[in-house]
C-alpha cells in the first residue's frame, strides 16, 4: 500500500490539531487557577476567610432518558432500510445475505422495549 503525500499532510494536521487542542485546554486550565490563588491571595491579605474550593468544579451529568430509544430507532430503521435495499438489489446467488443486518434490528428492537419496559406506570 502505498502513501500520498496528501496522506501524510491529513495526518499531521489532525495531531496537530488534537495536540493544539490539549495546549489550549492546558492554558484555560493554568489560567482558570493562576485568577483563583490572585483571588486567594487578595482575600488573605484583607484577613477575608475563603471556603475551600476544588480545583475542578464536578460535572453533574445525569443521564439522558431518551438516549436508549432514539438509538434503538436510528439502529432499527437502519437495519431494516439496509435489508430491503438489500434483498432488492443482491444477486440471486447471494441473495441470502439480505439478513446480515438483522441484529442489529434485534439490538434496535432491544433498546426501545428496554426502554418502555423500564418505565414504572405506577410511579
Amino acid at each position: 500500500m502505498s502513501y500520498t503525500v496528501g496522506d501524510g499532510t491529513v495526518t499531521l494536521a489532525l495531531v496537530a490539531g488534537i495536540i493544539g487542542y490539549l495546549y489550549v485546554k492546558h492554558l484555560g486550565r493554568q489560567k482558570r487557577l493562576e485568577i483563583i490563588h490572585q483571588e486567594r491571595m487578595a482575600a488573605m491579605e484583607k484577613g477575608i476567610p475563603l471556603p475551600e474550593f476544588p480545583l475542578e468544579p464536578e460535572r453533574e451529568r445525569r443521564p439522558d432518558a431518551l438516549v436508549l430509544p432514539i438509538l434503538g430507532m436510528v439502529l432499527f430503521t437502519l437495519s431494516i432500510g439496509t435489508m430491503i435495499v438489500l434483498y432488492l438489489n443482491l444477486p440471486m446467488e447471494s441473495h441470502s445475505f439480505w439478513i446480515t443486518p438483522l441484529p442489529f434490528t434485534f439490538l434496535g428492537v432491544g433498546f426501545i422495549s428496554f426502554y418502555f419496559l423500564k418505565a414504572n406506570p405506577w410511579h
